[in-house]
C-alpha cells in the first residue's frame, strides 16, 4: 500500500475482502490508517456479507455446539487468574482426556460416518445376536459398511496443546480395532504472533528443538500411514504441507490437528466439522468456522462447529460485526427442540418438526394400507422427502440418538415404498419433465442412510434351515434391497444367490464366487447375442471397471462391434446396434460394479 501510494500520484484503489478489518477487530495495533480496511481503501463501496451468501445458498449455515469441559466455578478463572494459571487448568490431563474421548465417540456422528444407523440397529436385532460368532459378524459388517462421510479439523491454542491432544487421541485410537481407527495428522510451524498472523508452511526454523522433534515424530507417523518420506527440512516440509492439503481434500485424513494453519484460505468441500479448543474472535473466528461451510451435496447441509471453550459471546459478537443484529437467526442452525418439535419463523410460518412429520406419516400412510391414487402418492413423496431432510439435520444432534419415534423396520419399509414411487414417477429416458409437477425426490439423502451388500450378506449368513426363521430373514433382506436405490436393480441377482446359498460355507466367499460366475455367464450372453468382438469387449469392460464408469464417447464401443457393411441402411443399423450394445453394457456395469469391489471377472 505504501509503495503504490508513493509511486502513483493519481490512482483509484479498491479491494475485496471476506473479513474486513474494523476498529473493533483491529487488535492492539492502533495505526488505523493502515490496519483497518476503510483506512487502507477508503469508503465502503458495497457489502455482500455471510448473511447474504447463506441466504443465496452460496455457502452453508453453521451448527455450533458448546461443550462444557470445566466446572462452572472453574470457568471464572478467565477473569480472576493469570493466563499461565488458566492455561494450566485447560491443559489438565483429565480435561485433555475427556475432550479427546468426546471427539473419538462423536466423530462418526458429526462427520456422517455412522449414517447407516438404521442398518446397524437392525443388525443388533437379527436373531438376537445370541452367539459370539454372530456378535463378531455384526462387528465385521459394521466395519465394512462404514461410510466415507466427511472429515474434520481440530484447532487448538498452541503447540503444547497439539502435543497433548495428538498423544492422547492416538492413545485412544490404538484401543480401537484396526479397521475403525481414525487417520490422525498434525502440522504446525513457527509464527511470531499466533493471534494475528498465519503460520507459514515454509518455515520450521523458528521451532524450539522439543517442538521440532515432536513434529518429526508426527510426520514419521504420517509417512508410515501413507508410504511417504517427508520431514521438517525446508523442502520436504513444504511438500508435506502440499500432500497433507491434498489428502484432506480427498478425505484420506480424518482428523487434522492445527494451531493456525489450514484455518484461513483452505477450502475443502469434504470438510464439515471443526473442533475448537482455542480462543477465537472476530475475523479469525469467522475464517475458522468457514472452513466447514463449503457446499458439496444435499447430505452436507451445514457446517459443524464443536467448541470446548465458551465461545458463545465471541460467536455472537462476530456475527453482529460481520452480519447484522439478526445474523445469528440465519447463520446458525436452530435448536434440537425446534427441529424435533417444530417452530414458527419471524413471518409466523410454522415449520413442522420431526415429531409432527412422523405422526403425520404414520397417521396418513399406515403401513399395510394401499395409498389411494396419484394425488395421495405425490403427497407421500413430498412428506417423506421432508422427513429425509429433517433426519439429515437431526442425525448430528446428540439428543436424537435414541429418539427416532418410528421403528427401524418401519422406516426401511417406508423407504422401500419411496423407492417404488421414485421408479414410477421419475421421467423415463427420452421423456420430458412436466414443469408443472413440483415433485422432488431426495435420492441423495436416501443414499446417506443406505444399506449396502455387506448388510444383505450378514442377513443371509443368519439362515439356518429353520423354515420360519429363514422366511423372516429373507423378507427382511428383500425389504432392505427394496429400500436401497443402489440395490434395487440387483434384486433378481440377490434372490438367485439366496436360493443357492449353503449355510455351512462362508457367505462372503460364496458371494464372490457367485458374482464371478454370474459376471462370466452374463457377459458371454451379451457377446454371443450381439456377436461382439470378444477380446475387445472384455478389455473395454476391464477398463470400465477400473475407471468406475462406461465411456460412451470415443471409438471404444464402435471397435467392439463387428463390421456391418458400407451400403444401404448399414449406417442406421450400426447406430442402432451401438445404442443397444451400450445400453446392455451399462446395465451389466450397474448390476455388478458396486457389489464386486470394482473387479471385473467376465473374461
Amino acid at each position: 500500500h505504501k509503495a503504490i501510494t508513493k509511486k502513483f500520484k493519481k490512482y483509484h484503489m479498491f479491494g475485496f475482502t471476506g473479513t474486513p478489518i474494523f476498529p473493533d477487530n483491529a487488535g492492539a495495533i492502533r495505526n488505523v490508517e493502515f490496519t483497518t480496511t476503510e483506512g487502507a481503501f477508503g469508503d465502503q463501496l458495497h457489502s455482500y456479507t455471510i448473511v447474504d451468501a447463506i441466504r443465496d445458498q452460496n455457502v452453508l449455515p453453521f451448527k455450533v455446539d458448546y461443550i462444557r469441559t470445566m466446572r462452572e466455578e472453574d470457568e471464572i478463572l478467565d477473569e480472576q487468574v493469570s493466563n499461565i494459571d488458566r492455561e494450566r487448568a485447560l491443559m489438565a490431563p483429565e480435561r485433555i482426556t475427556l475432550v479427546s474421548k468426546y471427539i473419538m465417540e462423536h466423530f462418526a456422528q458429526k462427520t456422517r460416518r455412522d449414517s447407516r444407523s438404521y442398518s446397524f440397529a437392525q443388525l443388533i436385532n437379527v436373531g438376537e445376536v445370541a452367539t459370539a460368532k454372530d456378535r463378531n459378524k455384526v462387528k465385521e459388517v459394521k466395519a465394512k459398511t462404514r461410510l466415507t462421510g466427511f472429515n474434520s479439523i481440530f484447532a487448538v491454542a498452541s503447540i503444547p496443546f497439539v502435543k497433548l491432544y495428538y498423544t492422547e487421541l492416538q492413545k485412544q485410537n490404538e484401543l480401537l480395532p484396526p479397521d475403525k481407527r481414525l487417520k490422525i495428522a498434525t502440522i504446525f510451524s513457527y509464527s511470531p504472533n499466533v493471534d494475528t498472523e498465519d503460520e507459514s508452511p515454509e518455515d520450521t526454523d523458528g521451532l524450539d528443538q522439543s517442538s521440532r522433534d515432536f513434529l518429526e515424530k508426527c510426520i514419521a507417523d504420517y509417512n508410515a500411514m501413507f508410504g511417504t518420506s517427508y520431514d521438517t527440512s525446508a523442502d520436504k516440509f513444504q511438500n508435506y504441507y502440499k500432500d497433507l492439503s491434498l489428502r484432506m481434500k480427498n478425505r484420506e485424513v480424518d482428523l487434522l490437528i492445527v494451531v493456525n494453519m489450514f484455518l484461513t484460505g483452505f477450502d475443502a468441500t469434504t470438510l464439515n466439522t471443526l473442533w475448537v479448543d482455542k480462543n477465537l474472535r472476530y475475523h479469525g473466528l469467522l475464517q475458522a468456522y468457514s472452513r466447514t461451510n463449503r457446499i458439496l451435496n444435499s447430505i452436507k447441509d451445514h457446517g459443524n462447529i464443536v467448541c470446548f471453550r465458551n465461545l458463545e459471546k465471541a460467536t455472537n459478537d462476530c456475527l453482529l460485526l460481520f452480519g447484522n443484529k439478526d445474523a445469528a437467526g440465519l447463520i446458525l442452525l436452530k435448536t434440537f427442540d425446534d427441529y424435533f418439535f417444530g417452530y414458527d419463523d419471524e413471518q409466523g410460518k410454522h415449520h413442522p418438526g420431526w415429531k409432527e412429520l412422523i405422526e403425520a406419516l404414520l397417521t396418513k400412510f399406515p403401513l399395510g394400507t394401499p395409498i389411494p391414487g396419484e394425488t395421495a402418492e405425490k403427497e407421500f413423496i413430498k412428506l417423506f422427502g421432508t422427513i429425509l431432510r429433517a433426519y439429515n439435520i437431526l442425525v448430528t444432534f446428540d439428543e436424537f440418538a435414541d429418539n427416532h419415534i418410528i421403528s427401524d423396520d418401519d422406516f426401511v419399509d417406508y423407504r422401500g415404498f419411496y423407492n417404488e414411487l421414485h421408479d414410477k414417477y421419475r421421467p423415463k429416458k427420452g421423456e420430458l419433465t412436466n414443469i408443472n409437477d413440483d415433485l422432488v425426490f431426495e435420492m441423495e439423502l436416501m443414499k446417506s442412510i443406505e444399506i449396502n451388500i455387506d448388510y444383505i450378506l450378514f442377513l443371509v449368513s443368519q439362515l439356518d434351515g429353520n423354515e420360519r426363521h429363514d422366511r423372516e430373514i429373507i423378507i427382511k433382506a428383500m425389504k432392505s434391497v427394496e429400500a436401497s436405490p443402489d440395490l434395487r436393480n440387483k434384486k433378481e441377482l440377490i434372490e438367485e444367490f439366496i436360493e443357492s446359498h449353503t449355510p455351512e460355507n462362508d457367505v462372503h466367499d460364496q458371494w464372490q464366487e457367485f458374482v464371478r460366475l454370474s459376471q462370466q455367464r452374463q457377459m458371454e450372453e451379451i457377446i454371443t447375442s450381439e456377436n461382439l468382438r470378444r477380446d475387445k469387449t472384455l478389455e473395454f469392460m476391464r477398463q470400465s471397471f477400473r475407471d468406475g464408469n462406461i465411456r460412451e464417447g470415443g471409438t471404444e464401443i464402435a471397435e467392439i462391434i463387428p463390421p456391418m457393411g458400407l451400403f444401404g441402411n448399414a449406417g442406421v443399423r450400426r447406430a442402432e446396434k451401438k445404442k443397444r450394445v451400450t445400453a446392455s453394457l451399462k446395465e451389466f456395469f450397474d448390476r455388478f460394479y458396486d457389489i464386486s469391489g470394482g473387479g471385473f471377472y467376465g473374461g
